[in-house]
């Protein structure tokens, strides 16, 4: 009993603490002058309640680390599609504090039960380093998937535009301001801020193949700078990716479709089957143990 006691003061002890330090490390961090995010998303939900300490590790961290790997990270970040949510330094400073975050929560419930496992906390912080990474890939692959669904859309808008009379830029604008919220808007508003800073076209479109990373988007940028450089009709051009894109994206769906029966057949043998088998055989099986034949 007396040992129990003890633990659980220990345990009390060590959160008091944990809990003024993380009162004390809010309260800094509020101090802090306010980083300019007026053209920027909302951080992840996760990082949210943990945004005060994420700050304060950027303000001390931020200035310490080399400029070759904040921009290796900020580059990461841009061809995930996250740079519009995080910093380099935002998403760096964010690993650090779930690595220390998490074990100091684990030995604060541990403490408590006056056993810590010192494997359990270095999983743990190995854990939290990991979520980061695991959020971005993550965002990477819901992101690659709005791609590719919402091209053909923007396709059509910018082809409407086009044979309306306006340029490739002007056609671009309006579809950005008319098409719809998402990925493929974000990364076209990039395109536009490119050609506004005094790039070419094709270096813009250049970057944004580059960037995603997609096969439909770089036959997209490829056939666009081929036209300009032959001089061909951008409406033909940009009519035939979008029926061609739009083909593809149906021929996906019919793949996903076809696909289905094939991926039920292991839940249907173990789950579905058996029970159905189940629910036929008890009502027998009762039969027989009532008549003794069992």
């Amino acid at each position: 009993m007396m040992n129990n006691l003890v633990a659980l003061g220990a345990g009390l002890s060590v959160a008091c603490c944990v809990i003024a330090a993380i009162y004390m490390v809010a309260s800094l961090s509020y101090m802090l002058a306010d980083e300019e995010r007026s053209y920027m998303d909302e951080p992840p939900a996760f990082m949210r309640p943990i945004w005060p300490l994420i700050k304060l590790v950027t303000y001390v961290l931020g200035s310490n680390l080399p400029s070759s790997y904040l921009t290796k990270v900020d580059n990461q970040l841009q061809k995930n599609g996250v740079s519009f949510m995080v910093t380099a330094e935002e998403y760096i400073s964010a690993r650090v504090v779930l690595a220390m975050l998490l074990p100091a929560l684990g030995f604060m419930a541990l403490a408590s039960s006056g056993s810590v496992d010192p494997l359990l906390l270095i999983l743990l912080a190995a854990g939290g380093y990991y979520v980061p990474i695991a959020w971005v890939k993550d965002t990477r692959r819901k992101r690659d998937g709005e791609l590719i669904r919402s091209l053909p859309v923007y396709l059509e808008y910018l082809t409407m535009c086009v044979d309306a009379g306006l340029n490739f830029a002007g056609a671009l604008k309006q579809a950005v301001e008319k098409g719809p919220r998402g990925a493929m808007r974000n990364e076209f508003r990039i395109v536009l801020r490119d050609i506004s800073s005094g790039q070419t076209r094709g270096d813009a479109l250049n970057r944004l193949a580059d960037r995603v990373d997609l096969k439909d988007i770089s036959v997209f940028v490829r056939a666009v700078v081929q036209a300009e450089k032959m001089g061909s009709s951008m409406k033909n051009t940009l009519l035939i990716q979008a029926k061609t894109r739009l083909n593809e994206r149906f021929q996906r769906a019919e793949k996903m479709a076809m696909e289905a029966p094939v991926k039920l057949v292991i839940p249907l043998v173990i789950f579905i089957f058996p029970l159905t088998f189940i629910i036929l055989l008890f009502p027998i099986v009762v039969k027989y143990i009532e008549q003794g034949t069992f």
